[in-house]
């Protein structure tokens, strides 16, 4: 198993290629136009399943289990159950440890027995709910926004978004870290697409300045924390940008709400930046909020603009009314008990600390709620995350494409909701695990 487990991403590859070479289906015994028609239509010809299939393969005989989909069973947040064992869970988006709270829970129950499961239609056709109304008051007035509108889904949010706002004369500016949903809605949209290096403002700046007379509209993206780093944009130069060059700015607060400024409101707070200089904001409710969909703030303009022309919001069903005052409660809670977000900080800050000293590295992580631990070579990375769950400690496996080639990492979220006992032993077994595969020693901060 030593010799399996020292396999370089090179002989992965090779590995991986010889086994789709060998995965074609051998074809039938038929004329050459259904041969071509046959093999087309087979799903699992489907190159990228052939890869799929090829990568379980290989992880079969390297002893690796598959990392994705696992069975959870029962509430997950600073601790979960995976089939069968209880253990610390470092993969799950409850920043605040809100998810469960009794106070939640009841809520939910009363707007279920009042309201049902479902609106049963969109909003447009069957009409709005006061829940609906309340939390895009309540979103609006975190961020001094005149309105906002609420979505079925945060990942539908920005597809339905941007290609209803930027049109052909129009460009979208997107940081190269940008979450795959405004990747797509940009894509999506019939505007013109740049994209610049994360958060390397000065290459934005010269971007503008070649290219910015060449169109009408400009929608420049980023993330208040970006997701698989746990670092974040100069906002203040942002906005500076956006009153030089006269363009939109938007920002996907999805993992900043709850996590940044000393009472969770996210960027704005953090970088203290009036929140009312920045156009759009864009989050979900699953995070900090622990509900499911999606929202955008701003001017109320924009927001009637999107309930009347926004795919996402015209042909797709309401929020449900207990998953609409789910995230209405939460962002009651979060407001009302700012020890919450100190709390979440400060373990944050004690994970991150304690693994940079330990010599492992923990890339531009600002140590705010995300947290990688960069290890590069993709099988080594799957091994660290199987050891650590073997010793009760669940944190997930980031490989590529979701992130650049060698840059496969593992990702911990912290939660208010962890205690330092559960930190250290999560540091204490990184510390082994990650030692046996040679991962520790002097790196980068």
């Amino acid at each position: 198993m030593s010799g399996r487990r020292g396999l370089s991403d090179d002989d992965l590859a090779r590995l991986l290629g010889e086994m789709r070479e060998g995965s074609a289906v051998p074809a039938p015994a038929a004329s050459p136009a259904f041969v071509d028609r046959d093999r087309l239509l087979s799903f699992e010809n489907l190159p990228r399943y052939k890869e799929l299939s090829a990568q379980q393969a290989a992880a079969d005989m390297l002893g690796l289990k598959n990392p994705y989909h696992r069975l959870h069973e029962g509430r997950s947040g600073a601790t979960a159950r995976i089939e069968g064992r209880d253990v610390v869970n470092f993969a799950s988006y409850d920043y605040l440890g809100l998810n469960g709270d009794p106070r939640i829970i009841r809520a939910v129950a009363e707007a279920a027995e009042t309201w049902g499961t479902s609106v049963s239609g969109s909003r447009l056709s069957s009409g709005e709910r006061p829940a609906h109304l309340a939390l895009e008051r309540a979103l609006a007035g975190l961020y001094g926004a005149e309105d906002a509108i609420a979505f079925v889904s945060g990942h539908a949010t920005a597809i339905a978004v941007l290609p209803t706002l930027m049109g052909p004369k129009d460009l979208v500016v997107t940081d190269a870290f940008m979450h795959n949903s405004v990747v797509l809605g940009a894509q999506y949209a019939p505007a013109t697409r740049r994209t610049f290096p994360h958060n390397d403002l000065d290459a934005l700046e010269a971007m503008l300045e070649r290219e910015r007379h060449r169109f009408e509209r400009v929608l420049v993206v980023s993330e208040g924390l970006f997701s698989m780093d746990g670092d974040g944009p100069e906002l203040a130069r942002l906005v500076a940008l956006k009153e030089r060059f006269g363009f939109w700015l938007m920002i996907d607060d999805a993992h900043g709400l709850g996590v940044l400024g000393a009472t969770g409101r996210g960027i704005a707070e953090h970088a203290g930046v009036d929140p009312r200089a920045v156009d759009i904001w864009f989050g979900t409710l699953s995070k900090s909020l622990v509900s499911c969909g999606g929202y955008i703030a701003g001017p109320a303009a924009m927001v009637a603009y999107l309930k009347a022309f926004a795919p996402g919001m015209v042909y797709s069903v309401g929020l449900p009314v207990p998953v609409a005052e789910a995230a209405r409660m939460a962002l009651g809670l979060m407001l009302e008990e700012p020890e919450r977000v100190q709390r979440l900080q400060a373990n944050s800050r004690t994970f991150r600390d304690g693994a940079a000293a330990l010599g492992l590295d923990v890339g531009p992580s600002w140590g705010a709620g995300i947290v990688p631990i960069m290890v590069g070579e993709t099988i080594k990375t799957v091994i660290l995350a199987q050891r650590l769950l073997e010793r009760g400690i669940n944190a997930f496996p980031v490989l590529p494409p979701g992130v650049p080639e060698r840059s496969a990492r593992l990702r911990f979220f912290l939660s208010a909701a962890h205690s330092p006992q559960q930190i250290d032993a999560a540091l204490e077994a990184l510390a082994e695990e990650a030692s046996a595969l040679g991962l520790t020693g002097d790196r980068p901060r």
